[in-house]
């Protein structure tokens, strides 16, 4: 992880950009899915948890939809290592993130909330009272995710660690937005038409328009392979 370290911190560095270095994480089985039909997503093994939890504990932030925090209610936090909590930020248009969820418990850290201008007022207001700061950007039906992660930066917030789902991961890469991609590949497959794979959305129509990656190395972690890519091209 020290090497993903060194390359964020130099790419910030080099690009003076504005917005965080954008790393996107997902364990996936070898027929691509990253959640079951049921939306399970336990794939990862121990060894490939501990990298994950190291992971989080060198970022300033995760970005998840508000999808993925529904479907696992997880805490979002540094709990298989020692370190800080980064913030966590959910994409959630709607402000549909329940005020119970576990990702606003205030003993987990901050918690962002990034909704549009046409939320909720009420939804909104309950996130609030719940703990959580709520960031507008866009006032479409999706959050506008350049603006966002325009914002994060102008918060101090440099590194990013993205876990999904889906949704989210196609969007970013769709915009050029992800700087590295971590792919934890598990040795099993589920199978299934309605399971969920790495990238979702609309997609492309020929694979030839689709994000080209370059791979910088592979890594094993208890069973599971890890490879990791560098999208070619960046905005």
């Amino acid at each position: 992880m020290c090497l993903i370290w060194e390359r964020a911190q130099e790419a910030i560095v080099e690009r003076h950009c504005s917005r965080p270095y954008i790393i996107l994480n997902a364990a996936i089985t070898l027929d691509g899915k990253i959640a079951t039909k049921s939306r399970d997503s336990k794939i990862s093994c121990k060894e490939d948890l501990l990298r994950l939890h190291r992971l989080r504990a060198n970022v300033d932030a995760i970005v998840v939809g508000v999808g993925t925090v529904l479907a696992d209610d997880s805490q979002l936090t540094v709990h298989r290592v020692r370190g800080r909590n980064p913030t966590r930020v959910i994409l959630d248009s709607k402000a549909r993130t329940p005020p119970t969820a576990r990702a606003l418990s205030r003993d987990g850290g901050r918690t962002l909330v990034a909704v549009t201008e046409g939320a909720p007022k009420d939804r909104v207001d309950a996130l609030l009272s719940a703990g959580a700061e709520v960031v507008t950007a866009g006032s479409g039906d999706k959050v506008d995710l350049p603006s966002l992660m325009n914002k994060l930066r102008e918060r101090g917030i440099n590194r990013v660690l993205v876990e999904g789902g889906g949704n989210v991961n196609w969007s970013l890469l769709e915009l050029g937005l992800v700087d590295e991609v971590c792919v934890a590949v598990a040795p099993v497959i589920v199978g299934g038409k309605d399971s969920v794979t790495l990238a979702e959305g609309e997609g492309v129509n020929r694979v030839s328009e689709g994000v080209r990656l370059l791979l910088q190395r592979i890594e094993q972690y208890g069973e599971d392979l890890v490879l990791t890519y560098k999208p070619t091209i960046q905005k």
